[in-house]
């Protein structure tokens, strides 16, 4: 039965066939998503939970611990790992990847709720959750700046303007905004002031909650009218507080700018953002998990205008990063490499064929399957993106091969005399199994990948697809299409004379062939010698696969850095905006940068600490900078190391991230341990060590316990005596010193808060605390905080100040007691108003002051206390180098048996992928030999063409060696090709032999080596369609050319070597194994032999 038969006897059918398809792939491609990588969602959830004004460490203990001890109950947590900070807790989840994350959701909120129990009882709110990708990367980053408006105006702007209507844009994930902070009355009290009136600090905040209502008042009814109730109840602008009257003292009204100053200012005054130098507020967009980057972007900057007219025209938005261009000139350029592609392997044809219209058939089989795959990728749900692109490249080899097969067969039987139609069904026929055997091997060496679980699975899942995709409706169009074409299209050679081209590439093949006759019958006489070889090749893939250097994913260049800056962890926000004004000039002032953006302090983004900041660069254009970005930030980071007491630590922004905990660098490093002290003392020894190894750089921990603390001691029974509670002590410290909210004012479009705190003089230095008194108001004010609290920090522009020298033991002695005998003053009642002078205690009276350190983060991971330890690698050094000199040090320091350690995120999956490198080959070679054992009903032939593969892996890893390529997982994925890839020679070998010897009696040895003659011709055309296919890849131009670069070599470097020595190996190997399936039948029936003659007898 000949399947082709019918489709080449109805032209028209089978051409309308292949027109639909191609139809339907030019529909599918304009409608894809596009991205830079497959859309990979890790499954993640943040849980967060506040608890203002409590230390890192009793967040850690006390809010922290009781929700991961039920959140790490639920199914399939991979990683989960916190950080305790000043007042609040993040807590991030990681589910196992084939989780569903509404599933993950469920458990989260049920596990939030138990553990509500365990959480203290002055936890405000109870903790939120959301669901986000650590892989994701900002999309767009604009920038706010303006000449006359202030900068909380602009961050109004942003937040309540600019950032709802982005985030309603369809794509946009999440909206960030930072740099700054919102509109805000600030209150900033005189100490010195408030003891000469004899007024408590909690007083002036009951003052200030009690000025400011916004309630419903009712209406009334006058006849048959209705009249609403309205009162300027609200003070919405520092004037209406600046005549608030907080007391009477000998019947004046002392009002609040008779003790403090009122301002229009920002909640938070220590935040700062910069856009090239220059204050500004910061909006980064993300995107939402599978979304359009494209699409999303046009959409967004369509919407610009209109945003620009809803704000002030004094606000200049700029667009600062644009992720899209990097992506649209990435995938530009890989369309491009696949055109090109495409052309070189026509031109193969073509010099072999030296027939316009027998080079038409291939050309059209080629763009048929690769046009029809799109449309099989919009109904799977895939994206238009690297990868992909990259699958369809490399397949442009391999579609090409059946049509060659079918054509050359075809060409060869009319050459032979046979009319088209005879010779197109004849030759369609002979060659369909060995067409069907190519397909169907190459296609089970991606039943591995297909398979495999995990990231790195998930990300090669569409690459393997898309190419089983492109080579299923090659098959098909080989078997359909082609012979058609070949019968309407191809004439018979009637001996017309040929062009001078023709002859000389004619002259050209028979030398090649006359030279591949020689030295096959030389190989064929010295068979042990070819054995040899092979033996050779089978030891150098061993050696070679041990000793090239390794690596995970080559390092991006999207033309866009990504920065964390980390101080001294004493470092006030006075001193971290000099050093990040420091950075910004830095980096912009490198040639390579367009622009530089960065923030410190909190505002919405970024770590929010005092002393961390982050920055944010975008490279110019590829062909205006020359270098690539692992350079720029080499050449950048001598400049950035001559800022004292900070570091900048720069890197690419890449597409594909993993971990619960970001760190300063590319590789994170994490260290557990049972006890905090254990884990301090042994962390810096390691980071210390590592610092001195040159194959590591930007080596910093995320560890910060050694931050100066002012530590208040409290004498608690001069504070009974003189009736001051715990309570009060800390309410007290925190007005003064915490930017406390005190009232809330509403107006229609948000609200903002009155913010209360001592004027900034009397926070810089610890001096000033003892100017600090306390009213003995009997803590009635409203809105207390819990005992063990950070009540706030002061900035010192010396760390060498002492504290304890405010007040002498026998002075504060002697000041307690007299105010205590003295009972001067009144206890305030708790009102907004007080009427006569409260007793003012200095705070030294009560409490005295010591230097400590306390930490500025506590981090967990998997409930154990934890730090991580970044770094990043310099220019040819691989992953594997790093990471074997990361346990080489662990081992040389001798950590107690305590302290574990393991790598994360990025590094962890290389591991995972290291460990798993090996296993996929050997699947993959397995695959192969079951699929090629049913086809061919045989335990020796698979193995006959699985010779072949040894040579292909040599040349691959060789290939990555001389190029100083890590061998990473794209290099990985181009060996399992090439097992699929090169055993095609050796099955058009062996069908040829194996039909000769049944057919025409042939010997084995005849058989094989006429095959290999008759073969040379296709062998040659698809070897070195692969070939050219792969070389836009090998040579990298454009951008996004460094994912794509270890693919190419890995083919080109095997699939040479490969045709060299299996054109001699093959046939040597097919002879010996020949040999013994005939030596095993004879001992077969000479056994059987036996056994007849025995039951005879």
């Amino acid at each position: 039965m000949n399947l082709s038969a019918p489709f080449v006897r109805r032209p028209v059918g089978t051409t309308l066939l292949s027109l639909g398809l191609v139809v339907a792939g030019i529909i599918a491609f304009f409608k894809l998503p596009v991205s830079p990588l497959p859309d990979v969602d890790i499954p993640t959830i943040m849980v967060q939970a506040t608890l203002p004004g409590a230390s890192p460490a009793d967040v850690a203990a006390t809010v922290a611990s009781p929700l991961e001890r039920h959140l790490g109950q639920i199914a399939s947590v991979t990683e989960m790992t916190s950080t305790s900070s000043l007042g609040s807790a993040r807590i991030t989840l990681q589910f196992d990847i084939d989780r569903d994350i509404n599933g993950a959701a469920r458990d989260v909120q049920a596990a939030i709720n138990a553990a509500r129990a365990d959480l203290p009882t002055n936890l405000r709110t109870n903790p939120t959750y959301r669901k986000f990708n650590p892989a994701s990367a900002p999309i767009l980053i604009y920038t706010l700046t303006s000449d006359t408006l202030t900068p909380a105006e602009l961050y109004d702007a942003a937040s309540t303007t600019l950032a709802q209507k982005l985030s309603q844009v369809e794509g946009v994930g999440e909206v960030s905004v930072g740099g700054g902070s919102l509109p805000a009355v600030r209150v900033e009290l005189i100490p010195p002031a408030l003891y000469k009136y004899g007024i408590g600090l909690e007083d002036v905040r009951a003052a200030l909650s009690s000025a400011n209502a916004h309630s419903p008042k009712g209406g009334i009814d006058v006849g048959d009218q209705r009249y609403q109730i309205y009162a300027n109840d609200q003070a919405r602008k520092a004037a209406d507080y600046k005549p608030l009257v907080v007391a009477y003292r000998n019947g004046a009204a002392v009002r609040l700018t008779d003790v403090g100053d009122v301002l229009d200012s920002v909640e938070n005054a220590r935040t700062l953002g910069l856009s090239n130098g220059k204050p500004a507020v910061v909006m980064i967009v993300y995107r939402q998990p599978g979304a359009n980057i494209i699409k999303m972007v046009d959409s967004v900057k369509g919407l610009m205008p209109q945003l620009r007219a809803s704000v002030s025209p004094a606000i200049d938005i700029t667009l600062a990063m644009d992720r899209s261009k990097t992506i649209r000139a990435s995938l530009h350029d890989v369309e491009i490499t696949l055109l090109i592609a495409v052309a070189l392997v026509i031109l193969v044809v073509f010099a072999f064929l030296r027939n316009a219209r027998a080079t038409l058939v291939p050309v059209v089989a080629v763009g048929v399957s690769l046009i029809a795959t799109f449309a099989v990728m919009y109904l799977l749900g895939y994206t238009l993106d690297i990868f992909s692109l990259m699958a369809l490249t490399v397949a442009t080899g391999f579609v090409v091969d059946d049509a060659i097969v079918v054509l050359e067969n075809i060409a060869r039987h009319m050459d032979a005399g046979m009319s088209r139609l005879e010779a197109t069904l004849v030759g369609t026929r002979e060659v369909g199994f060995t067409v069907l055997s190519m397909s169907v091997s190459l296609i089970a060496v991606f039943v591995p990948i297909l398979l495999m679980g995990g990231l790195v699975g998930r990300l090669f899942r569409e690459f393997a697809m898309t190419i089983t995709i492109a080579i299923v409706i090659s098959l098909v169009v080989s078997l359909t299409t082609t012979p058609m074409m070949c019968a309407v299209l191809l004439r018979k050679d009637e001996g017309q004379p040929h062009g001078r081209i023709y002859r000389i590439s004619e002259r050209v093949f028979e030398l090649m062939l006359s030279g591949y006759r020689a030295t096959l019958g030389l190989a064929l006489r010295h068979p042990l010698l070819v054995m040899l070889i092979l033996g050779c090749t089978l030891y150098l893939n061993v050696h070679l696969y041990t000793v090239v250097p390794k690596g995970f994913v080559p390092q991006q260049d999207t033309g866009l850095l990504v920065g964390s800056i980390q101080a001294d962890q004493s470092t006030s926000f006075q001193l971290m905006q000099q050093k990040l004004t420091r950075f910004i000039d830095i980096v912009k002032s490198d040639p390579a940068v367009d622009t530089a953006v960065g923030f410190t302090g909190g505002g919405g983004v970024g770590p929010g600490g005092t002393n961390t900041g982050t920055v944010f660069a975008s490279l110019k254009p590829m062909d205006e900078r020359k270098l690539r970005a692992d350079k720029v930030i080499e050449r950048l980071r001598e400049p950035l190391a001559g800022v004292a007491g900070a570091t900048l630590f720069l890197q690419s922004i890449g597409d594909l991230g993993a971990g619960g905990r970001s760190g300063n660098a590319a590789y994170q490093y994490t260290l557990k341990g049972s006890t905090f002290e254990e884990l301090n003392e042994w962390t810096p020894k390691l980071v210390a060590v590592l610092q001195k190894e040159p194959t590591l750089v930007d080596v910093n921990t995320d560890q910060q316990n050694k931050a100066l603390q002012a530590n208040l001691v409290i004498d608690r029974d001069a504070a009974s005596r003189l009736g001051i509670t715990v309570s009060q002590l800390d309410n007290t410290l925190y007005d003064a010193f915490g930017q406390r909210q005190v009232s809330t004012i509403f107006v229609a479009r948000n609200q903002y808060h009155v913010i209360m705190e001592v004027a900034p003089r009397f926070s810089q230095d610890p001096q000033t605390l003892k100017e600090v008194y306390i009213s003995t108001s009997g803590g009635s004010a409203s809105g207390t905080q819990s005992t063990n609290a950070v009540a706030g920090t002061v900035a010192s522009s010396s760390q060498k100040s002492s504290i304890s020298s405010v007040a002498a033991n026998v002075v504060r002695n002697q000041a307690t007691n007299s105010i205590g005998a003295t009972g001067k003053g009144v206890a305030s009642t708790g009102t907004a108003v007080s009427t006569s002078a409260e007793t003012m205690i200095p705070l030294s009276s009560v409490a005295r002051f010591e230097h400590g350190e306390t930490p500025l983060a506590v981090n967990h991971q998997d409930l154990l206390v934890a730090s991580t330890i970044s770094f990043n690698l310099p220019p040819g050094v691989s992953l594997s180098t790093a990471t074997t000199t990361i346990e080489n040090a662990m081992h040389a320091l001798g950590m107690p048996a305590g302290i574990s350690g393991g790598f994360a995120g990025s590094a962890k999956i290389f591991q995972q992928a290291l460990a798993n490198e090996l296993f996929l080959i050997l699947a993959a070679l397995a695959t192969i030999y079951i699929s090629l054992g049913m086809l061919y009903e045989s335990y020796i032939h698979p193995l006959t063409i699985l010779s072949t593969l040894p040579s292909a892996g040599v040349g691959a890893v060789a290939a990555l060696m001389l190029s100083h390529t890590d061998f990473d997982i794209i290099g990985m994925i181009g060996v399992i090709l090439l097992v699929g890839i090169v055993k095609k020679n050796a099955i058009m070998m062996i069908d040829f032999a194996l039909d000769a010897e049944r057919q025409r009696g042939l010997s084995s040895r005849d058989a094989i080596y006429e095959a290999c003659l008759m073969r040379f011709r296709p062998i040659m055309m698809t070897t070195l369609a692969a070939l050219f296919g792969a070389v836009p890849l090998m040579i990298g131009l454009g951008e996004g050319s460094e994912l794509r670069q270890p693919l190419g070599i890995a083919i080109f470097g095997g699939l040479i070597l490969s045709q060299i020595l299996t054109l001699y190996t093959t046939p040597v190997v097919y002879l010996y194994l020949d040999r013994a399936r005939l030596w095993t039948q004879r001992r077969r029936a000479a056994r059987r032999a036996r056994r007849a003659a025995a039951r005879a007898t």
